[in-house]
């Protein structure tokens, strides 16, 4: 299994990008937020998914590891396969479908591309449970917030073993203000 890869973007197309590491190009499918943020020439490290069917091999990748986990838990979802999970997180940041799903609002997910209502639906009455709280409640815009940097601490607590919804609720109580070292150990001690 291929965790992560760091390299230079040599080439971007559709949601799609070539991922020079040492000589070895990889095409890696990253969601529309990640794609709009990466630049040719640039370094950088993408936690991957390695989808293996039948007549094809695929590499998804994500900027950060509780986007990754977002993609697993929607890949877990019947009727949700890879290229519909990557439509769900190419909607907004990793954390603002979070916050959807967490808020149960399956119309902001039903805007995925190739995702219907029912599929929106399903994926809510088996997610909701799994991504924590609300990080806050209401109605779920459709932006592209591009240039947001995703949550290290999050990423520290999921990289611990911690379930996304178990990291969540730990950073809930910990104020957002703080360094990112300061604030894993205060999830870790609370």
């Amino acid at each position: 299994m291929i965790a992560h890869l760091f390299g230079k973007i040599e080439e971007k197309f559709g949601n799609s990008l070539i991922l020079d590491v040492n000589g070895v190009g990889y095409e890696v499918t990253v969601p529309t937020p990640d794609f709009e943020n990466c630049s040719l020439g640039e370094e950088r490290k993408f936690y991957t998914y390695h989808a293996v069917r039948e007549n094809a091999e695929e590499l998804y990748g994500f900027s950060s590891l509780a986007a990754k986990k977002i993609f697993e838990l929607l890949t877990s979802v019947q009727g949700i396969g890879p290229k519909a999970a990557i439509a769900i997180l190419s909607l907004a940041e990793a954390e603002e479908v979070r916050n959807a799903i967490a808020n149960a609002d399956a119309s902001f997910i039903a805007k995925a591309s190739g995702v219907g209502k029912k599929s929106a639906e399903r994926v809510i009455v088996d997610l909701s449970d799994k991504v924590g709280i609300p990080s806050h409640y209401g109605a779920t815009e459709v932006r592209k917030s591009i240039g947001a940097e995703p949550d290290e601490a999050l990423d520290a607590l999921i990289a611990l073993g911690f379930p996304l919804k178990e990291a969540t609720a730990a950073l809930e109580k910990v104020d957002a203000d703080l360094p990112v070292e300061e604030r894993v150990r205060l999830a870790l001690k609370g």
